[in-house]
This record gives structure tokens, sequence and C-alpha cells, in this order.
């Protein structure tokens, strides 16, 4: 039978005395990873290609231009939604992740500097408040700084790249020739 804890103390000490921590960590930074890569997909997919209701890049370059006040507009509407769209994938699998939400991380400054910082937190102005993007930001320059976890294709690929390194050195030394960089 599990005891129940008496008080806040003691719930707190049992979580912390969790030894794998590593995990918990790795599944919050996958469930960062799709989250954001959800939102972003959605609102980069709606700029270049009109997909979930979204205006396509014409209307995405008419907001930009009457809106966001950035000239080329054309051009920022594209790269918005270029890092919005690709940069969310990278994240949210995981390949080139710190990359990719830096990225993010980029675009929501600069959503929240030309749109939504003059509108306040919250608004029902053009573009809207500026309570998500810092939400979005935030979010980003965590994955930026934590990188992508153990739940993701980078790691995949660099245990496979290591593992298919390893056996061969492990073979010659093990066979009696001196390991590689040895004299």
């Amino acid at each position: 039978m599990i005891a129940r804890p008496s008080g806040v103390r003691e719930v707190y000490s049992r979580l912390s005395a969790i030894r794998e921590a590593r995990n918990a960590r790795d599944l919050a930074l996958l469930m960062v990873r799709v989250g954001l890569a959800w939102i972003f997909i959605y609102n980069g997919a709606a700029k270049l290609f009109g997909w979930f209701g979204g205006g396509g890049l014409h209307q995405s370059t008419q907001f930009f231009a009457n809106v966001a006040h950035l000239h080329p507009a054309g051009f920022f509407s594209a790269l918005a939604g270029v890092i919005e769209f690709f940069g969310a994938i990278g994240v949210g699998i995981g390949v080139l992740g710190r990359l990719a939400a830096l990225a993010l991380a980029g675009d929501m400054a600069m959503a929240m500097a030309t749109v939504t910082l003059g509108n306040g937190i919250a608004s029902n102005a053009p573009g809207q408040g500026y309570a998500l993007n810092i939400a979005l930001l935030t979010m980003a320059i965590g994955i930026a700084l934590m990188g992508t976890g153990r739940f993701s294709l980078d790691e995949a690929l660099r245990r496979l790249w290591l593992s298919r390194r390893s056996p061969a050195v492990t073979r010659s030394t093990a066979a009696g020739a001196p390991a590689a960089g040895s004299v």
C-alpha cells in the first residue's frame, strides 16, 4: 500500500528524490517541442500555403505591409512562413532543433516588435496582444538552451553514428592491434 504524503514538504521531498529525472526532463522537452511545433506549423502553413483557413502568401504579404509595416513585405512574409513552417518541423522532430528554436524565437521577437507590443499584453486589435508571443518566445528559448533531448531525431542519428564507429575500434583493439591514435 502506498502511504499518503502528510504535507507539502513531504510531497516535495518525494518528487525531488526521483533518481531518474533525465526521463522526466526529456519527456517534458518532447512535449514542449511538439506543442511549439504544432502552433508554428499551423501558422507557417497558413502563411505559405493558405492551409487551415489561412490566406496564403498574398494575404500574409498584405498584413506584413499594412499592419507590421515591413518592406519588402513579400520577402518578410515568405521568410516568416519558412521559419515558422520548416523551423517548427525541425523543432518537432528534433533536427537542428537548437538552431530552429532560435529562429522561432527571433520570429516571435520580430512579431512583438512590429505588431503586438503596441497592442498591450491582451488585445483585440489586428495582431492581438503579445501574451502568446511571450509564451512561444520563452518556449523556443528554452529549447534553444536545453536542446531537443534524447527523444529527437538528432539524438537517434548521433547514436547510430556512434554505434557504427565504435565496433570497428573495439574489434581492432580486441584483436591486439593498437587503438587509433596510440603509439
